[in-house]
């Protein structure tokens, strides 16, 4: 029997004319696969040259498949530190830089490593911002005498300027014999990211040419730290401006507010792309123009420009910020029609759409048809389930994401918290504050101990949320001060409430709520020289308390109401409406509680006529005039810090009315009590 020995394998099969141009030759991802498969298939992969040449093409920037070239690399018996820097390359390249390090530290077992090593290696601690190991390989770079090469000198001058080290940046660049643009432009650049503006502007004057890319660091840099008039002056004085350039302009207008000259700059623009649509749509988002974000997207899709992810994430959010349920669903089903996968931040923010636009059940559905729910997805729906009232559904969910092995985070607690607070779970929400801290190792932030005071408020155990407010660890906001106040006047408790309200004037006096909140409840107490007190406070300090207004949407335009407003086109057929609704109730046997409403009215039935022009109902008598029978009508309110929604399902001339928000009442003698408790200031008798 006659024995082949490898290389008359590698001949029969690959004659060197025929193997030289076959290893030559392959260019596309498809080549090399078939080459690939072939060098298995006839035994020569393990040949060096075969097997290199391959990892090699894969790793190319024109083919760039890590997942095959690691898979090749594997193979590979023998490596010679080439195929190393190949891969190592490879990784950070495709934005994997930690398993480039990885690679890097193992291959110190076999190799030490070249002039070509140490840049990919440098350069995936820049992109980590890994400082620290990136000084440990400038140490080995200079024990191994690569100190001088220009390329891992440039690659250290990058590093330490990401990294924040710009003095070190500067002192490897000043040992630098013959420095490139690109040199000049990182230094430039670090100085820019660090905030030394002034450094930066003499790192500009001092370079001996200058690119689109080197005005525009400059540009950028003092757009970042709000000296946009300057940034402005240099943008103007470019020789020749690139589209980099006009979009930095434009983001910096965004970052410092001033979205007008953004829209000027924008107008002005000779071409446009992608990240021009985004800078603008997310700057408008905000800045909480979402009207114009909205715009904005319309007019991208007309120019026939697809939405990226981050796009649909501003768009969304504008979407929310209207509390419009339409364009939500619009903008939702571009994404089902598209394809667009809902696994990222896109269906995190489309659940939050949904839950802050009233529209919960959607939220659901978008939760429950996702493949692979993370974290984000599970912290959503809790959140909005728990601020619609849905605790139970809210809290079964959360134990579900722990069954499963989803570990919480913070914002997850704040959700769960909510939660316990609507369903008066003045128990589980302390046990699930420890679990939080125990369990979990979570810091309880300021916003946690704000639920947990809202938990034993709503429960009525003021003596309790006053020992929580004094243990926590940090200085009590308003918010806090506000949700105890809150809590006082509901449970009738004026000491506590005094308490409360003094601590809230001292820590900010311009909060109109809390004076509104104490003055109604010195009202109900018939304490009227206090009530005369506060409003006497809030005059000689010039504030002035908010209108409610109530806002709804029909047919993609938003309808907003004011208490007592006759500015709408269809005034008549609402206050007609009203007076519908008002003998409705009546005969339902509803009394209405005027004791917080216009307290400066004698007479019992003006104060009736006055509390049935409140702007909720005059939005929901324009929603069942205008929105068909059977549909749900949403509304939002303007002065509560969760944004409060009706929905009033009338099927056939029967209104039933309930209410998706924080609190739910079901019968309408509670929704009437709502309606009268929008908060007016009530005046002295």
């Amino acid at each position: 029997m006659q024995t082949v020995r490898p290389s008359d394998t590698v001949h029969q099969y690959f004659p060197d004319a025929l193997q030289f141009s076959l290893l030559k030759s392959s260019k596309t991802h498809q080549e090399t696969q078939q080459l690939h498969a072939f060098s298995l298939k006839t035994g020569v992969f393990s040949h060096p040259s075969v097997s290199s040449r391959i990892l090699s093409l894969y790793a190319d920037p024109n083919i760039n498949n890590l997942r095959y070239a690691r898979s090749v690399f594997d193979r590979i018996q023998h490596r010679s530190l080439v195929l190393w820097n190949i891969i190592i390359k490879c990784y950070v390249q495709n934005q994997q830089s930690h398993e480039a390090i990885s690679l890097f530290v193992h291959m110190l077992g076999h190799f030490p490593p070249d002039e070509f090593t140490f840049p990919c290696a440098i350069k995936g601690c820049a992109n980590l911002n890994a400082l620290e190991e990136g000084k440990q390989i400038h140490g080995l770079v200079l024990k191994l005498g690569f100190g001088l090469d220009k390329f891992v000198q440039g690659s250290l001058v990058n590093l330490y300027s990401k990294c924040g080290e710009i003095g070190s940046a500067h002192q490897v660049f000043d040992q630098m014999g013959e420095k490139d643009l690109v040199l000049w432009n990182s230094l430039l650049s670090g100085y820019g990211r660090c905030g030394e503006v002034k450094a930066a502007m003499k790192v500009f004057d001092e370079m001996p040419e200058k690119d689109c890319f080197s005005w525009t660091i400059l540009i950028d840099g003092l757009a970042k730290c709000g000296d946009i008039e300057t940034a402005r002056e240099i943008f103007e004085g470019m020789p020749n401006r690139n589209l980099v350039s006009w979009n930095t302009m434009i983001n910096g207008y965004m970052k410092a507010g001033d979205v007008n000259s953004a829209s000027k700059l924008f107008d002005r623009m000779p071409t446009r792309n992608l990240i021009t649509w985004n800078s603008m749509i997310g700057g408008f988002e905000s800045n909480l123009h979402f009207l114009e974000a909205l715009e904005m997207y319309r007019r991208m899709l007309e120019e026939e420009f697809r939405p990226t992810h981050a796009t649909l994430v501003s768009v969304i959010s504008a979407v929310s910020g209207l509390a419009s349920l339409c364009k939500g669903r619009s903008i939702h089903s571009y994404i089902v029609k598209n394809g667009i996968e809902l696994d990222g931040v896109v269906g995190t923010v489309l659940i939050e759409m949904y839950s802050k636009c009233g529209g919960i059940d959607s939220a659901v559905t978008v939760f429950e048809t996702m493949r692979h729910k993370k974290l984000g997805h599970w912290t959503a729906i809790i959140v909005g389930l728990s601020i619609h009232g849905m605790a139970e559904h809210a809290l079964k969910l959360f134990l579900e994401m722990i069954r499963i092995g989803m570990k919480p985070n913070a914002v997850t607690f704040v959700g769960v918290l909510n939660a316990c607070s609507h369903a008066g779970l003045n128990n589980d929400g302390r046990g699930y504050f420890n679990m939080m801290i125990n369990e979990y190792g979570i810091k309880p932030t300021i916003e946690h101990y704000g639920c947990l005071v809202d938990v034993f408020c709503r429960a009525g155990h003021l003596e309790e949320a006053k020992n929580i407010i004094r243990e926590m660890p940090m200085r009590p906001n308003n918010v806090i001060w506000m949700t105890l106040l809150n809590g006082a006047r509901k449970h009738g408790n004026v000491k506590v409430g005094e308490y409360a309200a003094q601590h809230l004037i001292e820590l900010a006096p311009e909060t109109i709520g809390g004076y509104v909140v104490l003055s109604n409840m010195y009202a109900v107490a018939g304490e009227w020289d206090k009530v005369s007190k506060v409003r006497e406070m809030m005059k000689k300090r010039g504030l002035r308390k908010e209108p409610g207004c109530s806002s709804i949407e029909h047919k993609g335009v938003v309808h907003k109401f004011i208490v007592g407003d006759k500015s709408h086109p269809q005034r008549k057929e609402i206050y007609s409406k009203l007076s519908e609704m008002r003998e409705k109730l009546k005969m339902a046997g509803h009394v209405p509680d005027t004791s917080q409403v216009l307290l400066n009215i004698e007479e019992e039935e003006v104060r009736v006529a006055e509390l049935e022009n409140h702007s909720e109902r005059l939005a929901i008598a324009f929603g069942l005039i205008n929105i068909a029978a059977g549909s749900p009508i949403h509304i939002m309110k303007n002065l509560r810090a969760l944004r409060s929604y009706f929905k009033i399902e009338h099927i056939s001339g029967k209104e039933n009315m309930g209410f998706n928000g924080t609190i739910a009442p079901k019968t309408s003698s509670e929704l009437h009590q709502y309606l009268s408790s929008e908060q007016q200031m009530p005046h002295s008798k």
